[in-house]
């Protein structure tokens, strides 16, 4: 019989695996909340879940089929989960990427309507979503009433050093773009005229959760992952390699100088940090640390907004004035720019500085002025030419 002595983070995710279930439906199999099966899985290694809830689990892994007990034992390998013996002295990391592209309104409406795309709840847009296929990760497409839709790749990566991730960061970006694109194609497939909708760039967030540095050190390892650009030797040939070895231990024992990297995190909870080529947090105390939902829930949105107001940029660079859905036009972006960067009554500190390095990294409170001032215009000008 398969037998776990101490449940953490690390293997509630396995069993959840394991059993082909959504975070939403193990929360329901065990009796508990997402919120607290995401921050379970979170912690990783450093989460302990209740002794009723190490039962519950144990119950849960007793009453699984065959197949299922097969799969978390080929994912747990032959060390007894829980062990010191499991935790690898590398990196086990969860990558996010965020991959926008406008299709249009006409799109969305027509998408929204496949049995296969779902409303999902939102506080203040319209959103549907539907599973899309993936090699290697599990990917969501996010479709918004606006004309956007954003792919939400997720995969689970395990790498000896950092700069092997930021490698493969910038070869899978080669991939990323054209399996998108197909992706796209084939949700618009009964809509010809909306199949040369295609993503113009991929945005990524790294969750750490097994360290595989010293503790003085994971402030600069953190730092490393929102600018891994920094760990990559991008001339050499035929395609950009990692920095050697002595490079980047270098950079995390010293640290570097980069201005752009603005932190997020709380001393004693998190660390943080957000530039232009990305986000990344680790979750030192994950009962009190941001959930990766939290985390995903606001970068979706960010690279939505972005997405629709550089549709509105490339029309009016185009000499033509912007066309947009009825609801989405400037007041619309107006309450966009509202809601990201004016703090709310119920968030906390963590919610506030999280969404204000991500959104002011991403340089949309620009873009929203700007594509809010662009489509006021023409409204105007549509105005006149009615009257």
């Amino acid at each position: 019989m398969t037998t776990v002595q101490k449940w953490t983070g690390r293997e509630t995710r396995m069993l959840r695996h394991a059993l082909r279930m959504s975070i939403r439906d193990f929360a329901e199999h065990l009796g508990v909340s997402e919120r607290t099966v995401s921050k379970w899985e979170a912690g990783r290694d450093a989460v302990q879940p209740r002794p009723e809830m190490q039962a519950a689990l144990d119950t849960a892994l007793v009453r699984a089929s065959d197949e299922a007990v097969a799969r978390f034992c080929q994912a747990t390998g032959n060390e007894s989960p829980g062990s010191a013996a499991s935790v690898t002295s590398g990196y086990r990391i969860q990558s996010h990427k965020f991959i926008p592209a406008h299709v249009g309104g006409a799109a969305v409406r027509e998408l929204a309507t496949l049995p296969r795309v779902k409303p999902r709840p939102h506080e203040w847009l319209h959103v549907w979503t539907t599973d899309v296929p993936h090699p290697d990760g599990q990917c969501t497409a996010h479709v918004f009433a606006c004309g956007v839709v954003v792919l939400h790749l997720q995969q689970e990566l395990t790498f000896r050093r950092l700069a092997e991730l930021a490698a493969w960061r910038y070869a899978s970006y080669e991939d990323d773009l054209p399996w998108a694109a197909r992706q796209l194609e084939c949700l618009l497939s009964d809509q010809p005229d909306q199949r040369a909708a295609a993503p113009e760039y991929v945005m990524s967030m790294y969750l750490p959760g097994e360290m595989g540095c010293r503790r003085e050190e994971l402030s600069n390892a953190v730092r490393l992952l929102s600018l891994p650009s920094v760990l990559v030797n991008r001339h050499a040939a035929p395609r950009p390699q990692p920095v050697p070895e002595n490079v980047e231990r270098t950079l995390l024992t010293k640290g570097f100088d980069q201005p752009t990297a603005v932190p997020f995190g709380i001393a004693g909870v998190s660390v943080g940090f957000a530039t232009w080529s990305g986000l990344a947090y680790h979750a030192i105390s994950p009962e009190r640390a941001l959930t990766a939902d939290e985390l995903v829930s606001l970068e979706i949105d960010v690279q939505m907004l972005w997405a629709y107001c550089r549709q509105v940029q490339r029309v009016v660079e185009n000499g033509r004035d912007p066309v947009v859905p009825h609801g989405f036009g400037w007041r619309f972006l107006r309450a966009a720019h509202s809601r990201l960067t004016t703090a709310r009554v119920q968030e906390t500190a963590q919610h506030c500085m999280m969404r204000q390095a991500a959104v002011t990294t991403s340089g949309l409170p620009e873009r929203l002025t700007q594509a809010q001032a662009a489509l006021r215009e023409a409204e105007t000008t549509a105005g006149r030419v009615g009257v």
